[in-house]
């Protein structure tokens, strides 16, 4: 075993017997074996990885059991036709980016996306006209776009082709995807989504809606994170309007020429899953969650954000996570490592919130047991400096993205970089949406956001320390 150390890793946290707030939905294999029809494909998984053999189906060319299971999928989510994504949400992404927009198009971008999203408006040489995302200053952390701002974008740009939204983000909370949907209707826009963290959504009233019935033209869902569905696995949707054939084109460039039976066995068991225990099954975890987050927020120093918190009426929020915020003077980052060491796994965390995710394979037991180690925890030993997210403003872009790659670049002193074009898009994290992105033009403002951060010992992606100064990567004068 000593000679298999990934093994050894994995196999060691496996027998710590953690409780898992994390991804992916099964919980351990919790998932698996909560029904007859999962338990089987449990025990014989293994044998599952199979590829295109005689007497099986093609991924790339489904006629038989694929083509079975990708329609009860589609039928299920309501979508025109639906597909199983077995190089995870990313592939999903960018054979959405493809296959709805044509090279030099202009596109509106949530600027708090996933990294897959900006590599796919770059892949495909696209325009970006970025939605500032609204800072909640009391929770400190970026829960919803800007609306306001979204309505000038949208009037500014209406020559952009389409809107790339992420619903819901990472702490659960939804923007009001009707409104932007209906927006981007009166001027023969396109809506994407990336729903990666909502392959659960409408299985049960409490639940916010699922995209394809709010009218998203295409949806890509990481039915890992939620569901009870192995890791990379994820579904696309595709609405009414698109062109199916240039979909199944891309997907066909975008995806594994070997896609594993085990991966795809997993995907249809989660949607069977979800048809007929869905409902009961979130119902109950909601009520529980509820349960608890009513006697968490008894706890001096931390509170669960609820619907009740957002900035935007019209939001929505996923009640199958809770966003812990802790009092500002004290460390949600240091919050984590507690309850790592209670073996209570958390998703992540920024600088004031502890992420946890749920689904309907976590019992009480584990909410009691979350609920007693914050009870028990001494606020004083996660003392620490505290750190306001800044409201930054987007900088005036001078390059395309893509026009970026080609250029040669240098490093220079942050504090030489004033009006410089940024080769390398800079991310302090918390709270991951970037203050500078590629081809963006770096001022005074932005090196004055990134100095706050490093002086606050925030980790920002992008900033290389030397050894005397902090460095960033610019297109070469």
């Amino acid at each position: 075993m000593v000679k298999l150390p990934l093994v050894k890793g994995v196999l060691n946290y496996i027998s710590e017997d953690n409780i898992s707030f994390s991804t992916p939905g099964h919980k351990a294999g919790k998932g698996f074996i909560s029904t007859h029809e999962g338990e089987e494909l449990y025990k014989e998984l293994v044998k599952c990885d199979l590829t295109e053999v005689e007497g099986l189906d093609n991924l790339h060319n489904p006629k038989g059991i694929i083509k079975a299971a990708q329609e009860k999928l589609s039928q299920f989510y309501g979508s025109r036709s639906s597909y199983f994504l077995v190089n995870g949400s990313t592939s999903g992404n960018l054979a959405m980016i493809f296959s709805a927009f044509n090279e030099g198009d202009k596109v509106i971008v949530e600027r708090n996306c996933h990294k897959s999203i900006f590599n796919g408006i770059i892949l495909r040489k696209l325009r970006p006209v970025y939605i500032k995302n609204k800072i909640n200053h009391k929770f400190d952390a970026p829960l919803s776009i800007d609306e306001e701002h979204f309505l000038n974008i949208i009037k500014e740009n209406q020559d952009a082709k389409g809107i790339i939204i992420t619903y819901p983000n990472y702490y659960g909370v939804c923007s009001n995807l009707k409104f932007i949907v209906n927006e981007a209707r009166k001027r023969n826009m396109k809506v994407l989504v990336d729903a990666a963290h909502g392959a659960h959504f409408g299985a049960a009233k409490a639940l916010p809606e699922n995209p394809l019935k709010l009218g998203a033209d295409m949806a890509v869902m990481s039915s890992h994170k939620t569901l009870p569905s192995l890791t990379q696995t994820a579904f696309l949707h595709v609405g009414e309007g698109m062109r199916v054939e240039r979909v199944e084109l891309y997907l066909k460039m975008f995806l594994s020429t070997s896609p594993s039976y085990m991966l795809m066995c997993s995907m249809d068991y989660a949607r069977y899953y979800l048809e007929h225990k869905g409902k009961q099954d979130y119902e109950r975890l909601i009520n529980i969650a509820e349960k608890y987050r009513a006697k968490i927020n008894g706890i001096e120093g931390v509170h669960i954000l609820g619907i009740e918190d957002l900035i935007e009426e019209n939001n929505s929020l996923d009640p199958t996570r809770y966003v812990i915020n802790i009092e500002k003077g004290y460390s949600a980052g240091a919050l984590s490592d507690y309850l790592r060491k209670n073996k209570i796994q958390p998703e992540m965390n920024d600088g004031q919130n502890v992420i946890l995710i749920f689904s309907p394979f976590n019992e009480e037991e584990d909410f009691k047991k979350l609920y007693e180690v914050l009870k028990k925890c001494d606020l004083n030993e996660l003392k620490t400096d505290s750190c306001n997210i800044l409201n930054h403003n987007i900088p005036k872009s001078m390059l395309i993205p893509y026009e970026v790659i080609d250029k040669e670049a240098e490093y220079i002193e942050l504090q030489e970089s004033e009006g410089r074009i940024c080769a390398e898009s800079i991310i302090p994290y918390p709270p991951g949406v970037p203050l500078v992105n590629i081809g963006e033009v770096i001022d005074d403002n932005t090196i004055n956001a990134i100095n706050y951060y490093i002086d606050n010992k925030i980790d920002v992606i992008g900033v290389l320390r030397g050894k005397k100064n902090y460095n960033v990567k610019v297109i070469k004068a």
